[in-house]
């Protein structure tokens, strides 16, 4: 995030001694983004974040795709899936290119390995979004607790160690970039980082984490590392979230789509009023409960449009969307590039003369085409494609 926060115990000045009641130092550790170029956080651990007392290889990260096929719109039910696994191991991927990996989790255990034991993720590959379609519960991570709930974007920067802690059924869509930085929209934002008045959205949305627990614990704990799309668990002799301190501009946060302000205009407005999110190669976006269009020739319905470089992607979280006809809550729609799309027949001339809308769903455009996964090839919708006949 563009802004500075801080919470623990600190020493005046970076890089100078910080003792620990027993007179040994505590143990500074810089994590910074683009060759300490971009925005970075300094972190005080009670042990040192190098000590590795063991490594497990845990082996590839693979996603299954299916063989090209034929252009076309795809719909996924994933209200179809089943729960099963945690919110890390038991993803199941949707899409996937080079820049980032779209998937569905509905966890039905803690984040625990294969041999039952506990752990702790951290991707050293990019950083991720975790949009909170149902649940709610606390996010533990190197930076503190980050309590979460329904409608939230959790933003966890890459190298973030933490672990989901749900008090309750959780569905969740998650966005893995590779590579880059998912922040929000440069064009929101001044020289110095501020989010400025036509944002919408500003800094008091965020929510940092506030609670940073005091871990002195030791034993065995594991931390499963995910790097050069392969997984590795690590064995600490001590616990992984025991910071002290730290302050900085990288830490993770959560944002609730409820909080975003929509851009309204006499006449309709284009997807990208709706970004949310930029990361490397693609954008987020959120359709929220919004007034229509309000010239009195307006067509609220979005008019038939060829996305000719990117493909489109539509979560649907809940409402009726305008445009779409057989789209079902936890609905997932892909329009690629190479076909326009537009509102199915009947639908523009239903929109006018309505007021507002009540749809609610999270948009992800990409600059590089998507493949589909296998998984979600078993929830496809076969009739979508052809939908748009009268």
């Amino acid at each position: 995030m563009p802004f500075y926060h801080r919470l623990g115990e600190l020493p005046r000045k970076r890089h100078t001694q910080f003792r620990q009641p027993d007179g040994s130092l505590y143990k500074e550790q810089v994590m910074g983004t683009r060759g300490f170029s971009g925005i970075q956080s300094i972190v005080y651990h009670r042990y040192a974040p190098t000590a590795i007392g063991a490594f497990e290889d845990y082996g590839p990260v693979q996603i299954a795709l299916e063989e090209p096929g034929a252009l076309r719109h795809r719909h996924f039910r994933t209200a179809q899936l089943g729960r099963s696994g945690d919110a890390v191991l038991g993803r199941q991927p949707m899409l996937h290119n080079r820049d980032l990996t779209m998937s569905i989790a509905l966890p039905n255990q803690p984040m625990q390995l294969a041999d039952g034991r506990p752990y702790w993720y951290r991707n050293g590959q990019g950083d991720e979004v975790l949009f909170v379609h149902e649940g709610e519960g606390r996010l533990e991570t190197t930076f503190g607790t980050l309590p979460f709930r329904r409608g939230d974007y959790l933003v966890i920067p890459i190298g973030t160690t933490w672990r989901l802690e749900a008090s309750g059924p959780l569905r969740l869509l998650t966005i893995e970039a590779r590579g880059g930085s998912i922040e929000p929209p440069r064009r929101y934002r001044n020289e110095y980082g501020q989010l400025m008045e036509h944002s919408p959205f500003c800094e008091r949305d965020m929510r940092t984490p506030l609670e940073l627990p005091a871990h002195d614990e030791r034993g065995e704990f594991a931390v499963l590392v995910r790097a050069n799309d392969r997984h590795t668990v690590h064995v600490l002799d001590h616990h992984p979230l025991d910071t002290v301190g730290w302050d900085g501009f990288l830490y993770p946060y959560a944002f609730n789509i409820e909080d975003f302000e929509p851009i309204t205009g006499r006449i309709h407005q284009p997807p990208p009023v709706h970004q949310t999110f930029q990361g490397p190669n693609f954008v987020i976006c959120s359709f929220v409960p919004r007034l229509f269009d309000y010239h009195p020739q307006a067509i609220p319905a979005p008019y038939n449009h060829s996305n000719v470089d990117s493909d489109e992607v539509l979560y649907y979280v809940e409402g009726n969307f305008m445009s779409r006809r057989g789209i079902e809550e936890a609905s997932i729609s892909l329009h690629p590039s190479g076909l326009p799309h537009g509102p199915h027949p009947g639908t523009a001339e239903a929109s006018i003369g309505k007021e507002r809308t009540e749809e609610l769903a999270v948009m992800v455009d990409t600059f590089h085409p998507l493949y589909v996964a296998r998984a979600a090839t078993q929830i496809e919708d076969p009739k979508y494609p052809l939908s748009w006949i009268g």
